[in-house]
């Protein structure tokens, strides 16, 4: 047997595509306006390319628009524009071929250089058609620039259009969009004025709305009212309601501070002044321009709701708004920036409502996280006034960076900044590495709920006694944060309330009384580890106790015990065994233990000394009222 291979071409049912489009493509209905302005826009720049070798084209109407205006009694919209316009073949062929792009054609017959000046939005072939999301029939009237006749196309969506020779015109295309019932929402001039605002507000071109004309209350005094028509106060009249310029695209030398603090205020919504910014250009195969501002305080609602629902940073594509692409362009833990990014070629899904991921959107991303760092690095070095204004507001932010980025680890870690024991203000680890004592290799720190109980921790003693300086962290994030970031600069970074602390290598303070280390007796720690079996993984001496008799350690990897009870209020797993109960064996009343004969009144004190380590921590008590008795029963024998 022979086999015969054959190619066939796909075919499609040309009204169920258009329905496709038409209803299921755009996830939000007031994208149309968004298509038809950009289309308009093409149509503009198409002919300013084209006046360039043929400048006749611009005869009698020389000033690019873009016009809306609306009609409440014959519930249509109307956009319009002055630009290149469509004979009856551009009318057939680039309306009624879904997918082919008229905006994509003429580029491809532009040179490297004209491509590159050109600010063509349309790449799909697919935006006029969003129109019948909410319009019944769509109206287009086009006269082609430097022709003598117009055509009229015109479609109700169902997968029919007809064309027919129209009135003698100016030169340009008019869409007429007669809306379905319920969607009088786009008759009125401060809904689509908001949605140019939103998406058009940068278009090069400027976008004008017929304001209707105003009327003068009719007199209620007057007999005739209902036969006389109110006086005309003013004559209707076009307004241009969208800012026709980019501020991003111009050369940082033409603006001024003013300019970016006003632009700021202009996307962020935000009364306060923008604290830095950085504006910067790529140009060559990946072609973008980011514009990003740190602000001066925080929006509300920074710490709360979905970190992964964010908005702040716009992006842009031509000049043209297409979504707030925080999500994609910065990691989370940079979500108080605000600012734009417009990028010329950036791949979009054909709606143009979602960013694809892509090797130039990565490139976009990193470097716009690398804006940002440098920013706040050149922050911190030049105007530490302003940084410590920054940090106060959104330190607790930049700390999640440490457990979300690592190949930014490092510079994430010199951002931060800390309480500690030997400094009123906060310090860096730039700053804490400077002051490390003669023959201390670590950076210590610990966590705990409070500033206070941070400060006054037992497990600091012997390390103040030393002279060391510990940073002290007491926000919930830093527990979290700490446990990423094992080493800064090849030191290593070691909480003081963890696992065992060598300080034999230390160099004491020089004329200072020293610390005597007592060793606990191995018959104390058993007689301990029997009473509190349930309660502690092991007994032992302990090396940082100075004042205190006892105090709580977890492991080196486990959770701190503060970050461990906040994790079972909230009903999720907390992780980690035992904390080991650590003995300052000089302790007068650990002495006077040691020396108790009685079991029962041993297993008392044994007991106490636990629950003292226990609030001394910072934590609660399982049985407060048997603490009390307990205490109280210790007082009466003294």
């Amino acid at each position: 047997m022979s086999t015969t291979s054959e190619t066939h071409v796909f075919q499609a049912e040309v009204q169920r595509v258009l329905h496709l489009v038409i209803h299921s493509l755009y996830s939000n209905k007031e994208i149309f306006l968004r298509e038809l302005v950009s289309n308009a826009s093409d149509a503009l720049d198409k002919l300013r390319f084209a006046a360039i070798t043929e400048p006749e084209l611009l005869s009698g109407d020389s000033e690019y628009r873009i016009e809306i205006e609306t009609d409440e009694t014959a519930r249509t919209l109307t956009i319009r524009d002055n630009g290149i316009g469509m004979d009856r073949e551009a009318l057939i062929s680039n309306l009624g071929t879904i997918a082919r792009s008229g905006t994509k054609q003429f580029l491809d017959n532009l040179n490297p250089e004209q491509k590159q000046d050109a600010n063509l939005i349309g790449q799909f072939g697919v935006g006029f058609y969003s129109g019948f999301i909410v319009a019944k029939q769509l109206d287009v009237t086009s006269k082609a620039a430097g022709a003598e006749q117009a055509y009229r196309w015109s479609s109700d969506g169902s997968g029919q259009f007809t064309v027919d020779a129209a009135e003698d015109g100016a030169r340009g295309t008019e869409i007429v969009l007669h809306l379905k019932e319920g969607e009088d929402e786009f008759l009125k001039a401060w809904r689509f004025e908001s949605l140019i605002n939103k998406y058009s507000d940068h278009i090069a071109f400027p976008i004008k709305v017929k304001k209707p004309a105003e009327r003068a209350e009719a007199d209620e005094t007057d007999e005739d009212e209902s036969e006389t028509p109110a006086a005309v106060v003013s004559e209707a009249t076009w307004q241009t309601v969208n800012q026709a310029s980019a501020l991003w695209t111009r050369p940082k030398s033409e603006l001024s501070d003013s300019d970016y603090q006003n632009f700021y205020h202009h996307i962020s919504h935000d009364a306060g002044d923008a604290l830095a910014w950085a504006h910067n250009k790529v140009e060559g195969n990946q072609s973008y321009v980011s514009l990003l501002y740190v602000p001066t305080k925080p929006p509300f609602d920074l710490m709360m709701g979905n970190r992964d629902e964010r908005k702040g940073l716009k992006l842009y594509v031509k000049r043209v708004f297409i979504m707030d692409a925080a999500e994609q362009l910065l990691p989370a833990y940079l979500r108080f920036v605000r600012g734009v990014v417009d990028s010329d070629n950036l791949p979009l899904n054909v709606s143009r409502e979602l960013l694809q991921d892509s090797k130039l959107s990565s490139a976009i991303r990193a470097s716009c996280i690398k804006r940002v760092l440098d920013l706040l690095d050149k922050l911190s070095a030049d105007e530490p006034a302003k940084f410590a204004d920054f940090w106060g507001h959104f330190g607790a932010v930049l700390k999640e960076g440490l457990s979300e980025d690592f190949a930014n680890r490092e510079r994430i870690a010199k951002l931060l900044r800390f309480a500690s024991t030997t400094s009123e203000g906060n310090v860096s680890f730039d700053e804490y590495i400077a002051r490390m004592r003669p023959g201390q290799d670590a950076i210590y720190y610990i966590t705990a709920e409070s500033l206070l109980a941070a400060k006054n921790s037992p497990h600091l003693e012997a390390l103040k006694r030393k002279g060391v300086e510990v940073l002290l962290m007491h926000e919930r994030v830093d527990e979290w944060v700490m446990s990423y970031l094992n080493d800064y600069t090849g030191k290593p970074v070691k909480s003081v309330a963890k696992g065992q602390v060598e300080l034999d290598k230390i160099a004491d303070i020089e004329g200072a009384e020293q610390l005597a280390q007592v060793a606990l007796e191995p018959a104390l720690a058993e007689r301990l580890s029997k009473v509190l079996s349930d309660k502690v993984r092991e007994v032992r001496g302990s090396t940082r106790l100075a004042e205190s008799a006892a105090c709580l350690v977890v492991d080196a990897y486990d959770m701190a015990l503060h970050m461990q009870r906040v994790l079972k209020q909230a009903g999720q797993p907390a992780g980690g065994g035992k904390p080991a109960l650590e003995i300052n064996a000089g302790h007068p009343l650990v002495q006077r233990m040691a020396a108790t004969e009685d079991e029962a009144r041993f297993a008392e004190l044994a007991t106490l000394l636990y629950e003292q380590a226990v609030l001394s921590e910072g934590g609660q008590l399982d049985d407060p009222s048997g603490f009390v008795k307990r205490l109280n029963g210790l007082l009466l024998a003294a």
